[in-house]
């Protein structure tokens, strides 16, 4: 690995390892005192105030300038450390799921992100580099990292770093992906009529509902399998002798790449547009979000975490199964527009799959506790390790003078 506890001669800088091991042991019962705190109290998409709060208390008292609603949002945190060529902006997470709390874990991942931000604060002076940490809320429902990215959260970052709690063995970090993700909401407009009196005077987008619900369990068998396309219906009406005018559906379709993800948008459209031209209703459809990109993993900071897990924390890698993504993440617009990696924690011992009730517990639980911990060093330790390599520095660097601020590279990649 790059790093060890001492840094090469020419740079007179000893023992960044121990520095951080250090820090972030000072703050354990802290981090995990944070962790806790958010798994019992959670809060929804942009509702996270507590732990917000929490996580910007905890950072102010660590010595960094603290500012909570940055961004335009009010649950969007930046703590700034340091000076240097070098930003790394260190991403935190603390939304929780309606219904099942924090049973992703973004509990975990919070506390991991402020404990990396305090061990690379115990360097920072030393390397000669910056350390920002953003709070990002609502990555369930909502795509907070995006709507930071739009408004200039990462432009002045070199690279950026989060950790995710999963459950069963600690897989390596350079096949890990996530799924491009799209969510549309679709409402069929038809006309109300009595149903037993004057039937035909109605145009039902109950139907129309149906009709979409069965088209796109059809389209599934002719979908890779890469491709998942979820849907559940709102409204359909709401009494048996009324025909119903308005039908609404969520649908969401994810793809592990643009291009088939791509394709299956547009099949999905074309579903939906045919269940409306079917049953003569008026189709609208809209986004409540934006979608997610897929993950992109930068593979000298992949490495670099990877070496840190193993030689650092004494984990032991597990292959990452071919062709698999985990799920989906705003992290992956954060990862298209600047170098990142985006590494599961394994909660050792853990067979709870996340999104259940079992999850949420386990990521209180010791399991939790340790991959918070672990998570924070893991992180630490591997920007630190790309920072004091010149060769990763310097390539970090010069993508860093060559990338545009992230609004202006959207509107010339619209252009």
């Amino acid at each position: 690995m790059t790093l060890t506890n001492e840094r090469p001669a020419a740079a007179g800088i000893a023992g960044p390892v121990d520095r951080i091991r250090a820090a972030v042991e000072a703050e354990r019962g802290r981090l995990i005192a944070l962790s806790h705190a958010i798994g019992a109290d959670p809060e929804l998409a942009f509702e996270e105030h507590r732990a917000a709060g929490r996580v910007a208390e905890l950072l102010d008292a660590a010595g960094f300038s603290v500012e909570v609603g940055v961004y335009g949002l009010e649950t969007a945190v930046e703590a700034v450390y340091g000076e240097g060529d070098v930003t790394v902006a260190v991403v935190g997470e603390y939304d929780a799921l309606p219904g099942v709390g924090h049973a992703c874990g973004h509990n975990i991942i919070a506390a991991a992100g402020v404990g990396a931000a305090i061990g690379l604060k115990s360097v920072a002076d030393q390397l000669g580099f910056r350390v920002k940490f953003l709070g990002t809320p609502a990555e369930e429902l909502g795509g907070g990292k995006i709507l930071m990215l739009q408004r200039g959260a990462w432009d002045d970052a070199t690279f950026s770093v989060m950790v995710h709690g999963g459950p069963f063995a600690q897989i390596a970090t350079a096949g890990f992906a996530s799924q491009a993700y799209e969510r549309i909401l679709v409402e069929f407009t038809g006309r109300a009529a009595h149903a037993a009196a004057m039937p035909h005077e109605g145009v039902n987008a109950g139907d129309a509902v149906t009709l979409a619900q069965v088209g796109l369990g059809l389209l599934r068998q002719q979908l890779r399998k890469s491709v998942v396309v979820g849907s559940f219906v709102v409204e359909a009406g709401g009494a048996t002798n009324v025909i119903p005018e308005r039908g609404v559906m969520e649908v969401e379709i994810r793809g592990n790449s643009e291009e088939e993800w791509n394709d299956a948008r547009r099949r999905v459209r074309a579903v939906l547009e045919g269940s409306a031209l079917a049953a003569g209703c008026e189709l609208e459809i809209t986004q409540p979000e934006l979608p997610y990109e897929p993950l992109r993993s930068d593979a000298d900071l992949a490495r670099l975490f990877d070496e840190a897990m193993v030689e650092e924390l004494g984990y032991e890698l597990a292959p990452t199964p071919a062709g698999s993504a985990g799920g989906s993440t705003d992290m992956g617009n954060v990862s298209q527009y600047l170098p990142a990696i985006h590494p599961m924690i394994a909660l050792i011992g853990v067979e709870a799959v996340p999104h259940h009730q079992s999850f949420a517990a386990a990521a209180v639980a010791p399991a939790g506790d340790t991959a918070a911990i672990d998570g924070a060093l893991g992180l630490a330790i591997a920007a630190a390790a790309a920072i004091i390599d010149d060769a990763v520095r310097e390539r970090l660097l010069a993508e860093q003078r060559k990338r545009p601020p992230y609004r202006d590279q959207v509107i010339a990649g619209s252009a």
